[in-house]
Parts: structure tokens; sequence; C-alpha cells
């Protein structure tokens, strides 16, 4: 079992002990057994049982749990813990903003047991009338259990991709003289999707009888031309049967999007059968749309002799901007990570740990800055041509200002700023703090500029029009963060940014080396946007990132 695996089990374990009012120490022992388990730069199963209980952080009776889930893949005091839980408060547990101690309050001294219940007591205001909670906590609470509700049935793009391919590969398997194929918001690479879809010439009949004898869990409703599959846990599965003339009519037909379909049939008619797409794009005389450009805004457009983009493709990102190293809060050191760039066949490394005000993440005080930069310096000189640039991500404060006054951020050769704290913001505020940083000429990108989170967190309001104005102006570029649980900037703001000459970066947010190939999911959202590796600033090779960076720098001396 994975490191991490094992900390989301400590960490629910205190956060249902607390919940259920249990010893402080104990809840706060195993909160900190977590937070240890996920800095771990080893996985647990390779570390000795007798050792374990020396590890920081880690107790006796913390080690004997371990040794538990080690061995058997459970920790029963979580289990009986889980039991005694109604299953309307473990789903509280999921509603941003709700800790421990406002639970159990709603839960013991409300009388409340599901979330339903919750939000019909937001609607009537009765969530205020208890001490801890005003009228504000009460308006954060309903939004986000109305957030939650709305996406519940949802899942990104990343989690999906696994099972897309085994379905295919089970396709194959049990048919391979037919034709499959994955289609509808997958096909387009959405980042987050409400069902998978899927278009095959097998027979519909014969493909729910082998699915309900390899899973009988599996619920199958029925329809003409297609079947859908339902199972507790997992994202709907549907598939689109057709015949084999057929199947790039149903292809283009079922990738969609609504809009997408409506232009084609607004500027070419009914889609006629054809046994692929390629055949159907030459009957109408238009250059192939991608599937992730089928859904407005259309970058290029949708019309005879369209020209094709040369879409960005993941070999073109040249160096990894925006990563973190154990000096903050990353999982391998500067030198591991800058190895496995040069494995990885990058021509250099922006290291950004986070700036001092995140003490959360281990965020680095000035005098640790100066020890990073001397080390950057000895590693260059020895992995020399490859390239470790010293970066930061600084914290944007309350007011807008960076994490450190000027004379530190001028030893940087590049600066990333990011919000990361008091996230609840109104749009004025967020707008000013946004503004302020953009306009500071230390600043060279903006980090995840909403700070959304997929299907978690909406992400502050802020007016984008105007923030790209501004960064446009000022010659800032903006990050499309590829964690595939941010993908911020959006991708239906790519086109607005082309139109204003912004520099995008495509950035892992890389946290351990094997956050690298999250650049995929920022290439795939930046696709969909039209962008091309001549407007991606990490698609720079090292010296032409070099001499855009001087070129920022000598402004500032000036």
């Amino acid at each position: 079992m994975v490191n991490a695996a094992i900390a989301d089990m400590f960490s629910l374990l205190s956060r249902l002990m607390e919940i259920h009012g249990e010893n402080p120490f104990k809840v706060k022992s195993y909160g900190a057994a977590a937070f240890q388990i996920e800095q771990l730069n080893r996985p647990l199963e390779e570390i000795p049982r007798n050792q374990v209980a020396s590890l920081q952080g880690i107790g006796p009776s913390t080690a004997t749990k371990i040794t538990e889930v080690l061995e058997t893949g459970t920790m029963q005091v979580l289990e009986d813990f889980l039991a005694k839980t109604p299953t309307g408060v473990l789903d509280m547990m999921q509603v941003k903003g709700l800790g421990p101690k406002k639970i159990a309050a709603i839960w013991k001294d409300m009388g409340i047991e599901t979330v339903g219940e919750l939000l019909y007591a937001c609607q009537e205001n009765r969530l205020m009338r208890y001490k801890g909670f005003g009228s504000r906590t009460q308006e954060n609470v309903k939004a986000a259990i109305e957030f939650m509700l709305k996406y519940r049935d949802s899942c990104l793009f990343a989690d999906a991709e696994p099972l897309a391919q085994e379905i295919i590969a089970f396709l194959q398997q049990h048919w391979p003289e037919a034709l499959h194929a994955p289609s509808g918001a997958f096909r387009r690479q959405c980042p987050t999707l409400e069902r998978i879809d899927f278009v095959t010439t097998t027979d519909l009949a014969k493909l729910t009888e082998a699915i309900q004898a390899s899973d009988p869990t599996m619920i199958v409703w029925q329809e003409p031309h297609r079947i859908t599959l339902e199972k507790d846990g997992q994202i709907d599965l549907v598939f689109h049967g057709c015949q084999p003339e057929n199947f790039g009519s149903t292809l283009l037909s079922t990738t969609g999007s609504e809009a997408f379909l409506a232009k084609w049939q607004q500027l070419y008619g009914v889609i006629p059968p054809r046994e692929n797409e390629e055949e159907l794009f030459e009957y109408a005389a238009l250059t192939i749309v991608p599937p992730s450009r089928r859904e407005p805004p259309y970058p290029g457009g949708i019309q005879k002799g369209s020209a094709s983009i040369n879409e960005i493709q993941v070999s073109d990102i040249k160096g990894i901007i925006h990563a973190h190293s154990d000096w903050s809060d990353g999982v391998h050191s500067l030198e591991e990570m800058a190895l496995a760039c040069i494995r990885s066949g990058f021509e250099y490394l922006v290291i950004s740990d986070h700036s001092r005000s995140a003490q959360y993440a281990g965020g680095l005080h000035i005098e640790k800055v100066s020890q990073q930069h001397t080390l950057i310096d000895t590693l260059n000189a020895r992995l020399h041509p490859f390239r470790i640039f010293k970066g930061i991500e600084s914290d944007i404060l309350g007011d807008g200002s960076l994490d450190y006054p000027n004379e530190v951020l001028a030893r940087f050769d590049l600066v990333i700023a990011s919000i990361h704290s008091n996230l609840q913001m109104s749009e004025e505020k967020a707008m000013m703090r946004l503004m302020n940083a953009v306009r500071n000429p230390y600043t060279d990108i903006i980090g995840h500029p909403t700070g959304r989170l997929l299907l978690s967190r909406p992400g502050y309001p802020i007016d984008h029009l105007a923030f790209l104005d501004a960064c446009s102006e000022a010659g800032v570029a903006v990050e499309i963060n590829a964690h595939p649980r941010r993908l911020d900037l959006d991708w239906t703001l790519i086109p607005a940014a082309l139109e204003r000459n912004i520099l995008l970066s495509i950035d892992p947010d890389a946290h351990s080396t094997e956050g690298f190939s999250d650049i995929r999911y920022g290439v795939l959202a930046a696709q969909k946007g039209g962008l091309t590796k001549t407007s991606n600033l990490s698609s720079l090779s090292q010296s032409e990132l070099a001499s855009w960076l001087q070129a920022r720098r000598r402004k500032i001396s000036f």
C-alpha cells in the first residue's frame, strides 16, 4: 500500500476521533502522523517493521497501526469509528469549510445527520442560531453544499482515463474484429466528466452479457442503439452501438458537443453515413477539427476551408517550470528533481519552492533562500549543460504585495506569484490582490490565477478579462497549472489570452518527480483552447527562457 493511502487513513481517523470527542492528544498525534507519512521519501513497505516507531512523528501506537495496515490492508480502530458514524455525517466531511468541530456541533447539537438536512437548515437560517455559526459561515456552508451536489456524480479526466483505457482493452480483447473508440466529453478532453462514452460495432446484447458476467454488480440500462452501465462509486459508462459503415458518423455525432453539432447541421446538413470521420470532414470540405476543439469557443472557427492549428504537444515542453523540492513541501531533493528532468529529456528546471509566509508548506525564510541558491550553483556546475533556474512561488499577500522585499526578489531568476491564503474573498478584494501582484515588476508568472480546485472548490471570483488586460500590459505570463485538479487558467480563457499576446505557461506544479507527468493534462486542456508552442513559456529552450528573463530584469533596472 502506498504512503499516500496510509496517510489518508490516519487523517480520516484523526478527524473522526475529533468528531466523536476523543482525547485531543490522540487526535493531534494521528493527524501529525498523517503529515509525516506523506513527507516520507521512501515507501513504508520498504522500512523494517521494527524501525517504523523510530521515524519522526511516529510513536509506538501509531507504528502498530501502520504495521496492521501494511499486513492486513485495514485499520480496525478506523473501521470501528466508521461503523458508528452515520453515512450522512461522513458525507459532511466532503463539504468544503466544515471541520470536525463544526460537524460535531451540527450532528450532536443540532441533530442533523445528512447533507440534505444541513442544506435545508441553511436555507431556513437555522444554522446561524448556534454558537460559532454566523450568517457568513451559513452562506459559505450553503454555497459549498450546492457546489458539491452539482458535481457529485462527476470525476476528473485524469481519474476517468485509466477506466476508459481498461474498457477499450476489454472490448478489443473480446471483439478484436470490431471497431471501438472513446467518445463524448472524454474524447473532447474535458477536464471533468459526468460519464464516459464509447462507440462500438459490437452487438450490444453480447456486450451486456459479457459485462454482467465479468461484474454482476453493474446495473445495465438498455435503450435503442445504446446501453448505460451504472455502479456505485464509479462514473457511468455509455456504449453507442452502430454498424461498421456508420462508425465514423456515430463517432462524430456522439463526440459532440451540442453546439458543435448544431453548427455542423447549420452549415452542412444531416451527418451522412460514413465509416470514418475523415470522410465526413472531406465531404464537408472542412479541415479536420480535433475532438478537443469541438465545443465553444471555437479557436479557428468551424467553417469551410478552416485552417488547421498546430496545437501544442507534450513533446513541445522543453523544461519544467513550477516545481517544489523537499526544501518546502516537495517529496524529493533538488538534485533528485533535476536528475529526473534530465532523464526525461528536459533542458531545465525552474525550482519554485514556497515563500516564507507559506508556513504550512515549509516556506523558505530569507536565509534558506541563500542556502538553496548556493546549492543550485553547485548543482549547475556539475549538471551542465542542464540548468536549474532559481525560482520561487511567492505568496501574494493580503494587500497584493509579494512575500519578500525587493532586494530578495531580485536574487531570483523567475518569480511565480500565487494566492494561497484567505481564499474567501469578494471579487473586489481578489482583483486588488491580483492586480497589485501583476504590477509588481518582479512578477514573471501569475500561478493558478483563480485558485480553483476542480470538483472541490470554485475559486475566488475575478474579472477575467480585466486581469488578462493587466497581464498583457505588464508582459506577465499566466500559468496553466497542469495539475489535473487545477487546470487553471481555464481552457475557455486561452483564446482571450492569445488575442492579448499573453504568454501562457503549462506548468506541472510538481511536488515530486512523478508530478512531472501532469504536464500532459495541462497540454490536453491547452489543446482545447488552441494554444500553440509559440505562445507557451515552458516551450522555450533554456537559452530562450534565459533571454526572456534577462529582458524582464533589464526593464526593472531602468
